[in-house]
């Protein structure tokens, strides 16, 4: 078994959301490693071509991006009209500021936003399209982030090939502090570690 010593120190998006969370969250990992598993049918690694099976795996990711969106801010618009909304009257070249990290945690529009809960994102039509206003980790509109379909096909086959290949876990009686550091950016706050085993050459892979 071997440790690993990390801290995010420039991050990008989701460069690493996914390899925290699963380590506080134990129910995940199992189901996971059996998705990627079954998928991968005794292959040595996971394909681009095999992403498009792992349901788990993606509500899995959205559910970090949920939480722990990469811009917690999004890029400022101005409005191109007058418009009411919610009894404010907002007019014409108002600069207009979205708050992904509050949508995202907003008690009115997600139950129990404060727990991590990849349920939410399994059976249903939320996805990268932008259209789903209560989860805009790459924004929306003609603004949105260009990199989205590239970002994702590379964190969903970077993430399935490490949950196939590595058994996470915490060492003993370390808690998992997700506190973070926020600007149009975000980092973490402490270092932490690691404990990874390689599964792959346990069941000959």
């Amino acid at each position: 078994m071997m440790r690993l010593d990390y801290r995010r120190r420039k991050r990008r998006v989701g460069d690493d959301e996914g390899s925290k969370d699963p380590l506080d969250i134990p129910y995940c990992r199992p189901w996971l490693q059996q998705e990627v598993t079954e998928t991968a049918k005794g292959r040595s690694t996971i394909l681009e071509e095999d992403l498009g099976n792992m349901h788990y795996l993606k509500a899995f990711i959205k559910e970090i991006l949920r939480l722990h969106p990469a811009v917690p801010i999004l890029v400022p618009r101005i409005s191109t009209q007058d418009v009411k909304l919610n009894g404010y009257d907002i007019p014409t070249g108002t600069r207009v500021i979205v708050n992904v990290w509050a949508i995202g945690r907003d008690h009115e529009i997600w139950e129990d936003p404060e727990e991590f809960r990849l349920e939410r994102f399994l059976n249903n039509s939320i996805d990268y399209n932008s259209v789903n206003f209560e989860w805009l980790p790459f924004g929306s509109g003609r603004r949105k982030c260009t990199g989205v379909q590239f970002a994702m096909a590379i964190i969903e086959l970077a993430l399935a090939n490490l949950v196939y290949k590595f058994d996470f876990t915490l060492p003993k009686n370390m808690e998992l502090d997700m506190s973070e550091r926020y600007g149009y950016g975000k980092s973490s706050c402490n270092w932490f570690y690691v404990n990874f085993r390689d599964i792959c050459s346990l069941c000959n892979i």
